[in-house]
């Protein structure tokens, strides 16, 4: 593979998304990219994470994790996002974030960079669908291609058989209730092979 410049962006609050935005990150490595997790800045007050014991142990996890800026936009060739459901949408801090890139948008760098998501929710009908659908609404602006895994590997059924991206549903206790790990990494893989030909295309 040619090297393709994955950015595997995730926001997390009690760190669901950061472990499957780490198995992203295996998976694109596996398929020959180069490979940075990044994450969304939080948002919410020192108050409101200290409320939360397991809210405020992944911010102490990821303090070694940089935030995500518009130059890693710019770079990357491929972007996966992992992020947790909020009443079938993204979360305000992804929101924030992706209301900022409207520069890059106007200036047509974020044209033909390829894209897919991942979501969590604490139940199967919990909107996971929407959320990565309205991520998807985005990056169709920006002119993106979305590749998504559809069912592509026999992995996502295992994982709950969402076609649109890994989701997966989170039990009471934090824990993830179907084992999804290697439907994450055929999506990134798949992800960073459908960079490659785009980027390939335009060489």
């Amino acid at each position: 593979m040619s090297n393709v410049n994955l950015a595997v962006i995730y926001y997390s609050s009690t760190g669901t998304n950061y472990q499957l935005a780490k198995w992203a990150a295996e998976g694109g490595k596996e398929a020959g990219a180069d490979v940075k997790i990044l994450k969304i800045p939080e948002l919410a007050s020192e108050s409101a994470i200290a409320s939360n014991p397991a809210w405020a142990a992944h911010v102490e996890e990821a303090t070694c994790v940089p935030p995500v800026s518009l130059v890693d936009l710019e770079w990357a060739d491929a972007i996966i996002f992992s992020v947790p459901t909020r009443f079938g949408n993204v979360p305000g801090q992804v929101k924030q974030f992706l209301d900022t890139t409207g520069g890059l948008w106007f200036s047509g760098k974020l044209a033909n960079k390829v894209v897919s998501a991942m979501t969590s929710a604490q139940n199967p009908h919990g909107g996971q669908e929407a959320t990565i659908l309205s991520l998807y609404t985005t990056m169709y602006h920006w002119g993106a291609i979305v590749a998504s895994p559809g069912y592509t590997d026999p992995v996502a059924f295992s994982a709950g058989g969402n076609p649109y991206g890994t989701s997966v549903t989170v039990d009471q206790n934090g824990k993830m209730v179907e084992d999804v790990q290697a439907a994450v990494k055929h999506q990134a893989k798949r992800t960073a092979t459908v960079a490659e030909w785009v980027k390939k295309a335009n060489q």
